[in-house]
């Protein structure tokens, strides 16, 4: 059995971007529309910059898939960056150095302790891979695994809850419809609250500034059993909180009811649980998010990522400059008032992925008919009696 892992390679501004992702069963029906889809997705969404009018993401598999089907060998994506063309000189992989340097580094970026980290004398060297240009490749990586899981009759969705301290309003949403009723320039479910939303970007826009916000993953239909308590790094809630917030800009996890947890006692934060009349058990509540014991309990999982306002402002906060050591503001790259729409679907991908991970770690992942056979041995033993 190989794990399924990914890796992702290229620059913001380079020619391309590419991602590897081996362990996906052989036998599994994928299109590349499907790919495509979440590839434009993530370039969607209200307060985004200039760059998105330039790239057109589309994928282009050079190995793993043949006819529209997984072969189990590693599959190759690539992403071609159409800016490139305007950046081939500066990105040059030989040759003689073109153009300035950048030497205002941005507060909040990688910039300046990548420059140390690295022993680099040129922010480009640190803010080209660190930029969320890379998250191109884990939607594309995370639409495959989406499809996965698909096949096994598990989905994963994904709502903007708040951006600049303007929330939804959870009562007016219904759940079960999250993932169909999203507006498609904010990936948000609740209609009002999404205008409060766009008039409070506009503000920033013209303010030079940039907003933040909280988004939700929703897993359906996953089995009980994922994950373990054994050792600290096999909890899947673990493991999900480290994989969202290895997207760029986050900054806090909750699992649940999350920070609700600090707040109420007991007795309003844990799941009771009761038995129909088949004997079935069954809960009134979900706060624990779907995970117990870092481990799925059948129930819907519930993650949610707060992403703070991108650090490249066009009314540029102060620093200093790496080259005169003097005081300047921050360097501008082309950028985004709010991208809080699109870290929702990394966020999607990311938790694709990880469930993906999980379920060939659980029930192996050489052919799809295996991995649906042993699913349907679990699902019956776990099921009896219960």
């Amino acid at each position: 059995m190989t794990e399924l892992r990914f890796l992702t390679a290229g620059e913001s501004h380079g020619p391309c971007l590419t991602a590897i992702l081996e362990g996906l069963p052989a036998g599994l029906k994928v299109s590349e529309e499907a790919i495509n889809r979440d590839l434009a997705r993530r370039q969607q969404g209200y307060g985004r910059g200039g760059r998105m009018l330039i790239e057109t993401d589309q994928v282009n598999v050079l190995s793993g898939i043949r006819f529209g089907e997984t072969l189990g060998g590693p599959v190759t994506l690539q992403v071609k960056n159409r800016d490139h063309s305007n950046w081939g000189a500066r990105m040059a992989a030989f040759g003689e150095p073109t153009g300035p340097k950048v030497t205002a580094a941005r507060p909040g970026h990688a910039d300046f302790t990548g420059l140390r980290k690295y022993d680099r004398e040129d922010v480009r060297d640190i803010l080209e891979r660190s930029s969320a240009r890379e998250t191109t490749m884990r939607v594309a990586v995370g639409a495959l695994c989406k499809e996965f899981l698909r096949a096994l009759g598990i989905s994963v969705v994904s709502q903007v809850v708040m951006i600049g301290g303007i929330g939804v309003d959870e009562s007016k949403i219904d759940r079960s419809k999250i993932g169909e009723i999203n507006s498609t320039e904010l990936n948000c479910c609740d209609p009002e609250a999404g205008e409060k939303i766009k008039a409070r970007i506009h503000q920033a826009q013209k303010d030079g500034d940039t907003l933040g916000g909280k988004f939700e993953v929703i897993v359906r239909g996953c089995p009980a059993g994922l994950g373990s308590h054994i050792q600290w790094d096999r909890r899947l809630d673990g493991r999900l909180a480290g994989a969202l917030m290895s997207i760029q800009a986050i900054k806090a996890v909750e699992v649940g009811a999350g920070v609700q947890c600090a707040e109420l006692p007991g007795s309003q934060i844990h799941d009771e649980m009761f038995l129909d009349e088949n004997g079935h058990v069954y809960r009134k509540t979900n706060r624990a998010g779907g995970l117990e014991g870092g481990m799925t309990n059948g129930e819907e999982i519930s993650v949610r990522a707060v992403m703070k306002p991108i650090p490249t402002l066009m009314s540029p906060l102060h620093s200093i400059d790496i080259a005169s050591h003097s005081a300047v503001l921050a360097c501008k790259e082309r950028s985004d008032v709010c991208a809080v729409p699109a870290a929702s679907v990394v966020g999607e991908a990311m938790v694709a992925i990880v469930i993906a991970q999980a379920i060939c770690e659980k029930f192996g992942s050489d052919a799809l008919s295996d991995v649906k056979s042993a699913i349907a041995a679990y699902n019956e033993r776990i099921g009896k009696g219960w």
